[in-house]
């Protein structure tokens, strides 16, 4: 077939939930035949629309790149560490063993796990402060790596100091602008295609050297 290639996808647990929650259900994993990009969503429900990172994946398959999707079991709220968390109130953002593994097992993540700056710098540390894989963040709002280095994420361009370092993994990318439960635009996935495919190329060159 020209001009086209074939991706095999271990589709999802179950069915999907609530408005952009046609992705899946939280807790599932939608699996890439070959481990090189994983996408990681935040739980689907009222006002966590997921909707971004379908397109996201999609573009990302048109474009030669295998892509799963975790969508994760507590993705909504925010995590114990993050200084003014509710303690017993609401949902709280975490990891389980389980996905920490499906995570770890691919060569780059792509994060996208809300809106609010603080929120998407604190769900980032908790993730990477497990994985040890380097990361992209993709967010509505405006954030850079000096933003990540503050709370001890180790980033590409801005390194915290060894002894406020939190993560295993790092911050390589970040691609900002894209808006939740809206359209994502072919500039912004033609950036994101750009940069996974400079780091998966440095990554191979580095495997073969």
């Amino acid at each position: 077939m020209i001009g086209r290639q074939t991706q095999v996808v271990d589709c999802r647990e179950s069915m999907g939930l609530a408005k952009g929650g046609g992705l899946a259900q939280r807790g599932t994993l939608s699996e890439a035949a070959r481990p090189d990009v994983i996408a990681i969503a935040m739980s689907p429900g009222r006002r966590h629309i997921t909707k971004p990172v379908c397109e996201i994946t999609y573009g990302l398959r048109r474009e030669g790149i295998q892509t799963s999707v975790l969508v994760l079991e507590a993705g909504t709220g925010v995590p114990e560490s993050f200084p003014q968390a509710s303690r017993g109130y609401g949902p709280t953002f975490g990891l389980t063993p389980k996905e920490i593994e499906q995570i770890q097992r691919h060569k780059i993540a792509v994060i996208h796990l809300g809106n609010v700056k603080s929120h998407v710098i604190y769900k980032t540390r908790d993730i990477l402060a497990f994985v040890d894989i380097p990361a992209v963040v993709v967010s509505q709002c405006p954030v850079d790596f000096e933003d990540f280095a503050k709370e001890g994420v180790k980033t590409r361009v801005v390194m915290p100091p060894k002894s406020k370092q939190v993560t295993k993994g790092t911050v390589v990318d970040i691609v900002t602008g894209v808006t939740r439960g809206a359209t994502c635009g072919r500039s912004k996935l033609n950036t994101l295609a750009k940069v996974l495919n400079r780091h998966l190329a440095e990554m191979e060159s580095k495997r073969t050297e």
